[in-house]
C-alpha cells in the first residue's frame, strides 16, 4: 500500500525528535523519498510549528527536547473516510499527537458501523491506550444499531464529530464537535443581512453533518422568527443519482424563477458546485439571481465563483480531541476530572456568491 503524506510525515517527525536535528539534504535518503518531496514535507512541518527550520536543516522545537506529556503513547483514530472533510479531522490529530510525542495509529470504516468495533478492536490490537473514534453511523439507526459497545470500551475514548443521545449510555463520554447550529445560524443571518427573504435549504441526509445541518436550520428559522418557505430540498450526490439530483436542481429552479427564494444554503460543497453548474444554462446565475452559500468550505472557493462557505473547524477538532485524549490518559485532567463536551463554532467565510436577487429567465 502506498504511504500518505501523513504516514511520511510521522516518520519524518520521529527521525527529527530522536536525532534533534537533520540537514534537509539528508532527509530523502533517510526517508527514501525524493529531495523534492523531503524538502516540501520539512516546509510544511514547519509552518505548522511542528518542526524548527534554519539554515538547510529542521531540529525539534525549542521547548520540547525533553520528553512531552504524551511522550511514548500510541493513540488510536477511527474515521469513516481519510478523504473530503475528515482528511482535516485527521490532520489535526496528527499535530497534536506528534507535538506531544505520540504515535496516531489510523483505521478507516468507509461508512461501514457494522464495521466499527472490530475495527477500533484492531487498534486496541495494535497498542492503542486510547483512541479518537468517528463512528461511520449515518443517522440515529445507525446509532442505535451500532453505537453501545463504545461505552465497554476498556481505555479512554473521545468521539470526534459525533453526538450520543441525551441520557444514552454514549452520552458519558468525552466528544469534541462542531456546533452545525451555529455555522447554519451564520450563512442564514449573512443572506438576511444582504436583504434577501428566508433562504432556502438544499441538504442531503445520509450523514450526521447533513442531519445537523437540517436540524440547525429549523433552529435558525426559530431564533430569527422566520417561517419556513418550502420544505427542505432533497439533494443526493449527482455520480450516484442522477435523476433525484435534477429534481433537486429543478426545485431549486423553480423557487427561484416563482419569486419564493432568491438565497440558498447548500450542503455540501461538491453538490454546491454542480448546482451552480447545472442552473447557469437554465438562466439562473449566481450571485446575480441567487445568493448561495455552501457548506463544508472543502473545495467551495474553487468554484468558477467562489463561495461563500460555512466552515466547520474540523482540524481544531481533531486537534482539541486528541489533546483531551492525551489529558486523561497522562492524569492532567486529574481523577475525578468530569466528561467534557466540547463545540467548536464554524466560521463564514465570504466570497462571491452572494450578491443581490434579479429577475430570473425562463425556460
Amino acid at each position: 500500500m502506498r504511504e500518505s503524506a501523513a504516514e511520511r510525515h510521522a516518520r519524518l517527525l520521529d527521525l527529527v525528535r530522536e536525532r534533534g536535528t537533520v540537514r534537509v539534504a539528508e532527509l530523502a535518503g533517510l526517508l527514501g523519498v525524493s529531495p523534492v518531496t523531503a524538502r516540501r514535507d520539512a516546509e510544511t512541518l514547519a509552518s505548522q510549528g511542528l518542526l524548527d527550520r534554519v539554515h538547510g536543516q529542521v531540529s525539534w522545537p525549542r521547548g520540547q527536547t525533553g520528553p512531552a506529556a504524551g511522550e511514548g503513547l500510541v493513540l488510536g483514530l477511527l474515521a469513516p473516510s481519510a478523504t473530503y472533510y475528515f482528511a482535516e479531522v485527521i490532520r489535526g490529530a496528527h499535530e497534536a499527537a506528534a507535538r506531544v510525542g505520540a504515535r496516531l495509529v489510523l483505521r478507516i470504516s468507509d461508512y461501514r458501523p457494522e464495521e466499527d468495533r472490530a475495527r477500533t478492536e484492531g487498534l486496541l490490537a495494535a497498542g492503542a491506550e486510547g483512541v479518537l473514534v468517528a463512528p461511520g453511523w449515518r443517522g440515529p439507526e445507525d446509532r442505535a444499531a451500532y453505537g453501545d459497545w463504545l461505552a465497554e470500551l476498556p481505555v479512554p475514548a473521545v468521539l470526534l464529530e459525533r453526538r450520543a443521545e441525551p441520557g444514552g449510555p454514549l452520552d458519558g463520554l468525552d466528544r469534541v464537535s462542531s456546533d452545525h447550529a451555529h455555522g447554519v445560524l451564520l450563512a442564514l443571518r449573512h443572506l438576511l443581512g444582504l436583504g434577501h427573504a428566508t433562504p432556502l435549504l438544499v441538504a442531503r441526509g445520509d450523514s450526521p453533518t447533513a442531519l445537523a445541518v437540517r436540524a440547525g436550520y429549523a433552529e435558525a428559522l426559530a431564533v430569527l422568527g422566520l417561517e419556513q418557505p418550502l420544505p427542505v430540498i432533497e439533494s443526493v450526490p449527482a455520480e450516484a443519482d442522477p435523476e433525484g439530483f435534477e429534481r433537486a436542481v429543478r426545485a431549486l429552479y423553480e423557487a427561484v424563477r416563482s419569486g419564493l427564494a432568491s438565497a440558498a444554503l447548500v450542503h455540501n460543497d461538491v453538490d454546491a458546485i454542480e448546482i451552480t453548474q447545472r442552473l447557469a444554462p437554465l438562466g439562473v446565475r449566481v450571485p446575480q439571481d441567487l445568493a448561495l452559500i455552501a457548506y463544508d468550505d472543502e473545495v467551495a472557493a474553487l468554484a468558477d465563483t467562489p463561495l461563500t462557505a460555512v466552515a466547520p473547524p474540523k482540524r481544531q477538532v481533531g486537534r482539541h480531541a486528541t489533546e483531551l485524549l492525551v489529558e486523561r490518559l497522562t492524569g492532567g485532567a486529574g481523577e475525578e476530572a468530569a466528561s467534557r463536551h466540547v463545540s467548536l463554532l464554524p466560521r463564514l467565510r465570504v466570497r462571491a456568491s452572494c450578491g443581490a436577487a434579479g429577475p430570473v429567465a425562463t425556460l
